[in-house]
């Protein structure tokens, strides 16, 4: 059974840095790995993502200061946060659009589920 399980959530203080991982446990290939995030009050939208061949894209409010990566060997994606604002609290959620699970099966949209991050002073 196909989970992904993140970690690397906590309490920031504004101007500092974090770094989120999430795991995609029993997963052979995957195609696109992202973040979303739903803050207080708010929509789930979309903050970073990238590719198998390693393409990104981030939102606006995040460009230049968030970076996504990932590692295929591992089927991991990392976010570094970094020039952390009081309105990037919110609770971080990794997302797979697509992927090959670890009995050949194809299989689609994958949730983690969400690990808080605060920041304030």
């Amino acid at each position: 059974q196909v989970k992904l399980v993140e970690s690397g959530g906590g309490l920031v203080q504004p101007g500092g840095s974090h770094r989120l991982s999430c795991v995609a446990s029993n997963a052979v290939t995957i195609w696109i790995m992202a973040w979303y995030r739903r803050a207080p009050g708010r929509g789930r939208e979309l903050v970073a993502q990238v590719t198998s061949e390693g393409h990104t894209n981030y939102a606006d409010s995040v460009k230049g200061r968030f970076t996504i990566s990932r590692d295929n060997a591992k089927n991991t994606v990392y976010l570094q946060m970094n020039s952390l604002k009081p309105e990037d609290t919110a609770v971080y959620y990794c997302y797979v659009d697509r992927l090959i699970d670890s009995d050949n099966e194809e299989e689609f949209d994958f949730w983690g589920q969400g690990t808080q991050v605060t920041v304030s002073s």
